[in-house]
């Protein structure tokens, strides 16, 4: 399925990705710039089985070229071979793809270079850094950890959005964008003090996160396997 996928699908085929297609069976409009599509799995979970955080590749046509982007599970039932993906609709072919994908809808799925590896010893808090385009994978890594306490920098106020936290467990800190930066290096340290088996978790725009990452390891000296950074979009 490499083929017309440009050189990605060429180098994701020689790493032994494996292709899908995935077929809408629902939607949801959760708020006007945030959608929800249900799915069945194309044989997908059987195939690789389920991790917190789980992401697939969709291909996307944007002006004649190929197109990939990646999205976390939500929800994943390898039984059923159903999971859902929402999507911030930001512009572009992706958000122009999920705004009038409705059911009978297919799409091309690739998996390569998902994984993720449980911190040991458990988290005793999660500090997780995010947006809108990260939070299915927030949500995933809240139910993950299970009873572990979190602080939650999140950009935007997220109104309507489907967050699963726990107000007796976990910090939700909205912040704008303009702000996430200075509050989470003003807000950081303290919190570091005071845990002794933290997780950094940080999945903003891709310059954010390498603003954040390089602070977290380098200014904070967080261990490399105590953090996890993906830069998960470009910002114009």
């Amino acid at each position: 399925m490499a083929q017309g996928r440009g050189w990605e699908g060429a180098v994701l085929k020689l790493m032994r990705a494996k292709d899908f297609t995935l077929t809408v069976t629902g939607a949801e409009d959760v708020t006007p710039h945030y959608r929800r599509l249900h799915l069945t799995d194309g044989g997908l979970l059987a195939t690789t089985g389920v991790h917190p955080t789980m992401w697939v590749r969709l291909w996307f046509t944007n002006a004649g070229r190929p197109h990939q982007r990646a999205y976390t599970l939500v929800d994943p039932d390898p039984a059923a071979g159903t999971f859902s993906l929402e999507f911030a609709l930001h512009e572009g072919a992706a958000g122009d793809w999920a705004r009038t994908a409705g059911p009978g809808a297919t799409i091309e799925a690739t998996v390569q270079g998902t994984g993720f590896a449980r911190p040991a010893p458990a988290p005793s808090r999660l500090l997780a850094i995010g947006d809108p385009a990260s939070l299915p994978a927030i949500n995933s890594l809240l139910d993950a950890l299970g009873p572990a306490p979190a602080t939650i920098w999140f950009e935007g106020d997220g109104d309507g959005l489907p967050f699963r936290t726990d107000p007796s467990r976990h910090d939700l800190r909205r912040t704008p964008r303009t702000e996430l930066v200075d509050r989470v290096r003003t807000e950081l340290p303290a919190l570091l003090a005071a845990t002794p088996d933290p997780y950094v978790w940080i999945a903003c725009d891709t310059r954010t996160t390498r603003t954040l990452s390089a602070y977290v390891r380098k200014d904070l000296a967080v261990p490399k396997e105590r953090t996890h950074a993906l830069g998960y979009w470009q910002a114009g």
